[in-house]
């Protein structure tokens, strides 16, 4: 990794105030050295941009980092959508991208692509990569396709949720938005910011011609995993969609979950009791943001996916 760094420092000989600006927040609990490695040596490969970038360090003192990258140490784990909002107010740039240490950029002008595509489409206000594991490929699973449609990976499209791993918008657009929903602790919260940005009058949109790398793993490994998906489910639609839309959106999907886990009995039993929760405490971390308003709802339908599932 020091390599890398000197690498890098003695490499930049161009004037960065002429190229974009993007702020990078790259999250980790400390527990993946080896992973967190690959995915900042590939963060240093980028070229054509000025890169201001922290290392998160979420319940971990961030140590071993290149000296071009900040790291701040957050001294409690304050869960993956809040992490991420501590970075932000670390970097600075026109544009923003979200990382995390399991993933890594496949190809040195990734930023630069991406900022190209904010240039030529200003319309769109966040942009979700192909995520792919390129040692496994025949194994990536579908649900990292942000859409109805997966018949195949590589064809872009709008969608109405992402896959928080990687990311890219702009700066203002984030911070208008409100940024990630903090108190989710996990699960959801990619939903939450995409329609946040389709009600920002923008969209969202789903690059399938851009990499970025991932390794196969199974989310159910997380202890509450289904807990945590049932109560975000409600505090999603509780934060976010106007009546009657609260209550259909949230049901829909508990009964959708619970047939798909019937033959999980625990399963069934974590998210019944994840459900339950998200009706009782607050959805709220920090002070409520006005809901959707029914022209997003509207422009979410006629593009093809209505907040009801």
């Amino acid at each position: 990794m020091d390599n890398s760094t000197d690498n890098f420092e003695n490499s930049a000989t161009v004037d960065l105030s002429s190229l974009p600006s993007i702020g990078v927040v790259v999250l980790t609990m400390g527990n993946r050295p080896t992973e967190l490695r690959r995915a900042l040596e590939s963060l240093l490969e980028q070229k054509n941009v000025s890169i201001d970038a922290v290392v998160v360090g979420n319940g971990w003192d961030p140590t071993e980092i290149p000296g071009s990258i900040k790291t701040l140490f957050l001294p409690e784990n304050l869960g993956i959508p809040a992490g991420r909002n501590a970075g932000v107010a670390k970097v600075s740039g026109e544009y923003l991208c979200f990382l995390d240490d399991d993933s890594w950029f496949l190809d040195d002008d990734f930023l630069i692509g991406a900022v190209r595509r904010f240039e030529k489409y200003p319309g769109m206000g966040l942009l979700q990569p192909r995520i792919t594991d390129p040692e496994h490929e025949d194994q990536n699973p579908t649900r990292w396709i942000p859409r109805l449609n997966k018949r195949t990976a590589v064809e872009p499209s709008k969608v109405f949720h992402v896959g928080e791993t990687c990311l890219v918008t702009k700066r203002d657009l984030f911070d208008n938005t409100g940024g990630w929903a903090g108190g989710f602790w996990y699960a959801h919260e990619g939903i939450e910011l995409a329609w946040r940005v389709w009600d920002s009058g923008t969209y969202v949109w789903y690059a399938g011609d851009m990499r970025i790398g991932h390794p196969v793993v199974d989310p159910r490994r997380h202890d509450e995993f289904y807990r945590l998906n049932a109560r975000n489910r409600v505090w999603l639609a509780r934060r976010n969609l106007p009546a009657p839309l609260v209550w259909i959106y949230p049901t829909s999907w508990m009964l959708i979950e619970c047939l798909r886990l019937r033959k999980n009995k625990n399963g069934v039993k974590q998210y019944l009791s994840g459900w339950r929760a998200g009706w009782k405490g607050s959805p709220w971390y920090k002070e409520p943001r006005a809901k959707l308003s029914w022209r997003t709802i509207i422009r979410m339908t006629l593009a093809g996916r209505p907040p009801v599932l």
